[in-house]
């Protein structure tokens, strides 16, 4: 939405090395979305998550992810400079979740946060997604 309204914004993060990564980093880039921050991962796949509607009326949400690229992320492959650059830095809980993306996102906060950008944390609780 941010490039879309004529701001800038960027996409830090892995992606796997399949058609659904490509599509993916293809429709940022279509939006206007740096995808300097983009690594793809031969070895894994890209994580899938599929919303349906309940016949009480929520929704859930079923997630494919043993392990997928997004959970790979390691610290050394950010782009530093990147995340140097931002004034605000966007992360959600589900990137907390497990190692070595844990790691990674922790480095990219410390580095955003030291460049002076405003961090933003979106709680996104997924329960099924937690190890305990």
């Amino acid at each position: 939405a941010v490039s879309r309204l004529g701001g800038r914004s960027a996409f830090v993060g892995k992606l796997g090395d399949d058609e659904f990564g490509h599509m993916l980093a293809g429709i940022l880039r279509k939006n206007g979305v740096d995808d300097q921050g983009i690594n793809f991962d031969t070895g894994a796949r890209t994580a899938l998550a599929f919303v349906t509607l309940r016949a009480d009326g929520d929704r859930e949400f079923m997630f494919y992810r043993n392990p997928s690229a997004d959970m790979l992320l390691r610290p050394d492959e950010l782009n530093l400079d990147l995340i140097r650059s931002a004034k605000v830095f966007h992360y959600g809980s589900i990137s907390l979740i497990v190692e070595p993306c844990r790691s990674a996102h922790l480095k990219a906060m410390e580095v955003a946060k030291e460049a002076g950008a405003l961090l933003s944390y979106d709680p996104n609780l997924r329960e099924p997604l937690w190890p305990s």
